[in-house]
């Protein structure tokens, strides 16, 4: 695509919060649209609206991405789909409460769709990407990923498999000419909170960004080139240096024999 024409953004979680405003925003860079989510008559109207307002092509895919033959049927979609050029990841739930208090059929539900769609949708487009030469894929994770004593322990899991998967996923694709990007967001404010039962009233205003500060944000360090996106991070190079202690790990993860600190190594 050239650079008046950008292709066709396929956006899953697309009727509202951050996937709406990823639409919003996406739409004014001239980008078409295809929005991915349950709610039919909000889709409809999205697309009407950013439609009119700046003169793209918008389509609408209605799915349940907690239901596989529906993931299927959007990443069929997208593997067929030559005009798209991008994947914006954003389906997914949040928990009701903690790991104790939650009911366990709900946190499956939430894996199917914060891990299990994701990760069909991110490879397919990765792979289908891959083959032309072109394409990006923007995964929403969150800073959960780096807390996980301090959330609900499986959102943050789900989370850190969407950071760990868009690293492994740069590491092939990227030299194929696939561009990655992981955001990072912390609180940010959306329903995902209401609709399971919660309120932003319980946080200090100080944590709780808005979703059009964070998404402008977010599409700021993917213009940047930006492999992870953490918005509310004030100094990169916190992050650089947590990147190098990972990486200096490398070297000690395996070898043929225990550490001498466990005093089990034979002579």
């Amino acid at each position: 695509m050239s650079a008046s024409t950008p292709g066709t953004a396929l956006i899953t979680g697309a009727s509202s919060g951050i996937g709406a405003t990823y639409a919003d925003r996406l739409a004014k860079r001239g980008y078409d649209l295809l929005l991915v989510a349950r709610d039919v008559t909000r889709l409809n109207a999205l697309a009407e609206k950013l439609s009119a307002e700046q003169g793209i092509k918008v389509d609408v895919l209605p799915s349940d991405l907690t239901k596989r033959e529906d993931v299927r049927k959007v990443e069929q979609r997208l593997r067929a789909d030559e005009a798209i050029t991008l994947l914006v990841n954003n389906a997914g739930i949040g928990p009701k409460g903690t790991l104790l208090e939650d009911d366990i059929d709900y946190l499956e539900t939430m894996i199917e769709l914060n891990v299990i769609a994701a990760n069909r949708l991110a490879v397919a487009a990765a792979q289908t990407f891959a083959e032309r030469g072109r394409g990006a894929v923007i995964n929403i994770a969150s800073v959960v990923a780096f807390i996980p004593e301090r959330f609900n322990g499986t959102y943050s899991a789900t989370k850190a498999f969407v950071l760990n998967l868009t690293h492994a996923l740069n590491a092939e694709a990227g030299p194929k000419g696939v561009k990655f990007q992981a955001v990072l967001p912390g609180l940010t404010r959306t329903e995902i909170f209401e609709r399971v039962g919660g309120s932003f009233d319980r946080f200090p205003p100080s944590m709780v960004m808005d979703v059009t500060d964070m998404v402008d944000a977010a599409l700021a360090g993917f213009d940047q080139e930006e492999l992870i996106t953490i918005p509310s991070l004030p100094e990169v190079a916190d992050f650089d240096a947590f990147t190098a202690a990972r990486h200096s790990l490398g070297p000690n993860l395996s070898h043929d024999k225990p550490a001498v600190r466990y005093g089990i190594s034979k002579s």
